[in-house]
């Protein structure tokens, strides 16, 4: 890191700004008010001015160093990890976050091979290479992982390999042993490290098969058994050790309702996060069967969600459900896992609807609502 934190009024124009309040910064990072609060309790990046009245106020540091935390955590850095390099970020770093945002350069998978690229080659005249210290984080923190060794059995790479090429032979019972989570895994690790690029890679393939031998319905199976065997030995550890029941009135209250695409026939996505949730103590629902927007409207009003989500691995997914719902619950936090531009520009632009690039980002963002 380049310096230590600035004072929060140090130099020029930034002392006598009157400052943001928190419904203005969520807006201008596209996060949900509740998001900001939980940062500024958890990793103490807050409003560090306050007005005549005693109100607090973001200032324009303040807002630097929470965009440098928006940029992290939507590449995938731990939370906590995140957080400490904006909080230590000199003042470089602060006026290139600025300049990013006002020029609407938010990373994106078209680049990110690219830009890793960049960062990681060597600077001219033995400099460091640009921003690479936000990217070279230590592991360890919530969320973090060591790959290859983080997922069990072997390296990452191998395994996903191992798993294409048991759906491919039509061997379920090797698929299923080969997915299966253990019981101290990270489900959030399984499905971005070993299941999700399997299930891309048998995607992409082009397959002469027989009657009923379909690769994605040996992964897709094999994937959700992981998943339930998964979760209902979680649960049952839990109230072994005196949790109440997943039905219990007092875990409801705060629940994730989880939607995928209306035409994604297997949502192997939304049932990856509904785990990752709940290995983290936190409630989760997802909504499978046909659900049209009339009905999505009253499973909303009947669940309450603290958090509704749309997780999906489509490029383009209808949402029409999101529309609908924000125009019936505007107070309802709505996260969409959206990887191209030109489909976030059809959410409607509010504070309340956040738009996410990958899966940890979606993980990270519904618990910071429900956590």
């Amino acid at each position: 890191m380049t310096s230590s934190r600035p004072a929060p009024h140090g130099g020029g124009s930034r002392a006598s700004s009157p400052g943001l309040a928190v419904a203005a910064v969520a807006r201008r990072l596209g996060v949900a008010p509740a998001t900001l609060r939980t940062w500024d309790r958890r990793y103490g990046l807050g409003p560090s001015a306050r007005t005549a009245g005693s109100h607090r106020r973001y200032t324009p540091e303040d807002v630097a160093r929470l965009l440098v935390m928006r940029r992290l955590t939507l590449e995938g850095v731990a939370p906590v990890d995140a957080a400490k390099a904006a909080l230590e970020a000199g003042v470089e770093e602060l006026e290139e976050a600025t300049e990013d945002a006002a020029a609407g350069t938010e990373p994106d998978e078209e680049d990110d091979a690219e830009r890793d690229a960049e960062r990681a080659a060597p600077a001219p005249d033995g400099d460091v290479p640009r921003r690479a210290h936000l990217r070279a984080l230590p592991g360890g923190g919530e969320g973090a992982s060591s790959a290859p060794g983080h997922v069990p059995g072997g390296s990452a790479s191998g395994r996903v390999s191992a798993v294409v090429d048991a759906a491919l032979a039509y061997d379920q019972a090797g698929c299923d042993d080969l997915l299966a989570i253990p019981a101290q895994g990270d489900p959030a690790a399984w499905w971005t490290e070993i299941a999700e690029p399997a299930w891309q890679r048998v995607a992409q393939r082009t397959v002469l098969a027989g009657p009923g031998a379909v690769p994605e319905v040996v992964l897709a199976t094999a994937a959700l058994r992981a998943l339930r065997d998964f979760t209902e030995a979680f649960e049952r550890a839990m109230v072994a050790g005196g949790a109440p029941p997943a039905n219990h009135p007092s875990r409801m209250r705060k629940i994730v309702l989880i939607f995928a695409a209306p035409d994604e026939v297997v949502p192997l996505s939304a049932h990856a996060l509904a785990a990752a949730l709940t290995a983290k103590g936190a409630t989760a629902r997802i909504v499978t069967g046909p659900a049209s927007t009339h009905r999505s409207l009253e499973l909303v009003t009947m669940v309450r969600p603290a958090a509704l989500v749309l997780a999906t691995a489509q490029r383009r997914p209808d949402l029409d459900l999101i529309h609908a719902v924000h125009d019936g619950f505007a107070e309802l936090p709505i996260i969409v896992s959206l990887r191209r531009d030109d489909a976030a520009s059809e959410l409607p632009l509010a504070a309340t609807v956040q738009r996410v690039r990958s899966f940890t980002a979606m993980l990270h963002e519904a618990l910071a609502v429900v956590t």
